[in-house]
Formats: structure tokens, C-alpha cells, sequence
């Protein structure tokens, strides 16, 4: 049986309005399309992981409204344990305003809402929630004291800590040393060594997760989009290459590769060898629209790597 993943992390509803520009600072324009979609980068991965085949459990907040509710069920229809995903009276759920231009260019503005108040008390109240698992994956849109709380609880629990640094700030090196793996894009690599953030080459990467290490983070796999991922693991470096696909919306790459790199690990991947998966799910995963939605089934990806 695979090992337990638990994701401790953020819910937000995407709440996406698309229009021909972005309007400036006083302007009202006219959209021609609205959706909504339950969102948060806790949930994608969560979500992800489950569709993938994980044996996956969710903790979070959620507010009392419908958006509360509708993200939980989706949760639950992929299969995730939310019985730590918790409601709380009187509060909204975190919702993410979306202004996406036909060019492709988006606005956000966040509201976490009950994702604010997940405390690092809650997770160490929410400790039996981790008994058993193999694997925690985390994120940055939960306060930075949860956060930290949530990587001591999981390695209280002798689980192996997994932290996606997004969104992208300042962190103690406490937390780099209380995860065994840190998975940052190109442009989070750069912010969290104080560089100016841009593309990466491999060999860029390697620098920069070098400087991660000397932080105390210890395993290091740089996103870089079509090219791949850099893994730095210990002295070891290791370009694993993502297949070449028609990329149409990228949004869900990043959480649906760390919700890849942990189903593969809970089945006994190596590092290298997850990874490979990892890339091979988010490839498939800029092929369609959205975020959850966008994310393939199981299915999917083994037909696509026995296809390759």
C-alpha cells in the first residue's frame, strides 16, 4: 500500500473573470466569461495527489459559506480524507479574485479568509491527523508560524517534509532545515537567494539551490518549466527532463509536479525516478485549462509514459 501523504495547506474559490486587458486603476471594462473553481495551493496539491493515485489526507480551514462547503466536497469526490479539514463558524473560506486578459496576462488579489486562522496551536492540537505519514506536503499561503508549526508536527511524526516556497518569501532557515525536500520554480529560487528573478538555465539552478543548501535546506529540486527540473541532492546534481508538450495554460504545473513527486515517493520511487513522473503529470497538466480541473488521472499519465 502507498504511504499516507498528508497536505497541510491553504483553500481558496478561484473566482475568474476574463476579458479582452486588464483594466487600469479606475476603469470599468466589460468581461465575456466568469467561472469559478475551488483553488489554494494546499487543495491543488491535495487534489492532484489524490487524482494521481495518492492515499491522501487534507487539514486546513474553511469558512462557513458555500464556498466552504463546495471546496470540501471536491476534496472529497478525488478521493481526499478531510475529516482534519475544518470549518469555522462565522468566517469566509479564502477566495482568489482572477482578472485574466486574452493575452494571457492575469491579476490576482487573495482574501485568505479561514486560511488566516489555521494556527500553529490547531496543527499541534491536529497531531493524531499525521500519525502514519510517509510524506507532508506544504506551501506559503498559510501564516509563516503554521507553516513552521506544520513542518515540526510532520517531523514529529517521522514523515519526510516537502516544501513548495509559494508563494515566494522571506523564510527562516528553521524552516529550510526541517524539510528534506524544497521545490522552488525559477522565479522562487531567485527571491528566496535574493537574486533578480528571471529564466534559469540548469546550470543557473544549481547555483542557486547551492545557495538554498548553505541555508540548510538539504534536497533542492528547481522547477524549470519545459525544461525540466534540477535536482541537487546533497553533492549530487541531476537535470531530469520534462517531455515536450503544446502547453495551453500552465497555472496547475507547479502543484500538480509536487503532488507527482509525492505520489511517487509514497510508492517507493527514488528521487530521480519521481521526479520523472512529477514532470511527466505537470506536462500533462498545461495541455488543458484551469487548475484541479486541468490536473490528468493516473490513467493518463501511465498511458502517456508508456507512450514516450
Amino acid at each position: 500500500m502507498p504511504g499516507k501523504i498528508v497536505v497541510i495547506g491553504s483553500l481558496n474559490m478561484d473566482l475568474v473573470g476574463c476579458a479582452p486587458r486588464i483594466p487600469v486603476v479606475g476603469e470599468t471594462i466589460v468581461g465575456h466569461k466568469y467561472f469559478t473553481e475551488p483553488g489554494g495551493k494546499g487543495a491543488n496539491q491535495a487534489y492532484a495527489a489524490a487524482v494521481l493515485g495518492g492515499r491522501v489526507a487534507m487539514l486546513g480551514r474553511v469558512g462557513s459559506d458555500g464556498f466552504g462547503g463546495e471546496m470540501r466536497a471536491n476534496l472529497e469526490k478525488a478521493g481526499c480524507d478531510v475529516s482534519g479539514l475544518l470549518t469555522i463558524q462565522g468566517a469566509t473560506s479564502g477566495i482568489a479574485l482572477i482578472f485574466v486578459a486574452d493575452s494571457g496576462q492575469n491579476s490576482i488579489i487573495i482574501v485568505p479568509g479561514a486560511n488566516d486562522l489555521y494556527s500553529p496551536a490547531d496543527v499541534e492540537a491536529g497531531q493524531e491527523y499525521l500519525k502514519g505519514a510517509a510524506l507532508v506536503l506544504l506551501q506559503l499561503e498559510n501564516p509563516l508560524p503554521t507553516v513552521l508549526a506544520a513542518a515540526r508536527a510532520g517531523k514529529k511524526a517521522g514523515a519526510k517534509v516537502i516544501l513548495d516556497p509559494a508563494p515566494a518569501r522571506p523564510v527562516p532557515e528553521e524552516l529550510f532545515e526541517l524539510c528534506d525536500i524544497i521545490t522552488p520554480n525559477e522565479t522562487e529560487a531567485a527571491i528566496l537567494t535574493d537574486l533578480p528573478p528571471g529564466g534559469l538555465n540548469p546550470e543557473q539552478a544549481v547555483t542557486i539551490a547551492r545557495k538554498l543548501q548553505a541555508r540548510k535546506a538539504r534536497t533542492v529540486i528547481v522547477k524549470l518549466g519545459e525544461q525540466g527540473c534540477m535536482l541537487v541532492e546533497g553533492e549530487k546534481t541531476q537535470l531530469v527532463r520534462a517531455p515536450k508538450v503544446k502547453a495551453v495554460d500552465t497555472t496547475a504545473a507547479g502543484d500538480v509536479f509536487n503532488a507527482g513527486l509525492a505520489v511517487a515517493l509514497s510508492e517507493g520511487l527514488d528521487l530521480p525516478a519521481a521526479c520523472a513522473f512529477a514532470n511527466r503529470s505537470a506536462s500533462l497538466s498545461v495541455t488543458k485549462l484551469g487548475t484541479q480541473i486541468a490536473t490528468p488521472s493516473r490513467a493518463e499519465v501511465d498511458a502517456f509514459i508508456a507512450g514516450a
